[in-house]
């Protein structure tokens, strides 16, 4: 398989976009918003608005809150992963570029607190966005 690049392609489902430029259109567009989701996601402005564990009997609730977003998180990245497995150069700059707009705005810059979010389980209130 190599990358190519051309709006006939196929991304996700057999037929979809087709052969049709304003359809390759929205299928790029729908890329650059799953990788935007993905960052949001994986950010602090979310987690800080996440039900807290510290709080008494709430514990359970948290966690299934956090597993919920968890869940989401992976079956996007998934499925941005089996968008960019099409090989097409429009689909892997539309999620490169969803991915730099999301990490702009959730975790450096916009709505983050400025510095570029690291995993490290250190967990710090966000700015509000």
């Amino acid at each position: 398989m190599t990358f190519f690049w051309g709006w006939k392609s196929e991304i996700l489902f057999p037929g979809w976009p087709g052969a049709r430029g304003g359809m390759y259109a929205l299928a790029l567009l729908a890329i650059f918003v799953l990788a935007l989701v993905l960052e949001l996601l994986g950010s602090r402005v979310l987690d800080s608005r996440l039900p807290s564990a510290s709080a008494p009997g709430r514990r359970a609730a948290a966690g299934a809150a956090r597993a919920a977003v968890h869940a989401v998180r992976m079956g996007v990245a998934y499925l941005l992963m089996l968008a960019l497995m099409s090989f097409n150069v429009g689909v892997l700059l539309a999620a490169v570029a969803g991915h730099a707009t999301g990490y702009l705005v959730f975790r450096a810059g916009l709505c983050g607190d400025g510095r570029a979010q690291v995993d490290d389980g250190y967990k710090e209130q966000a700015a509000h966005c």
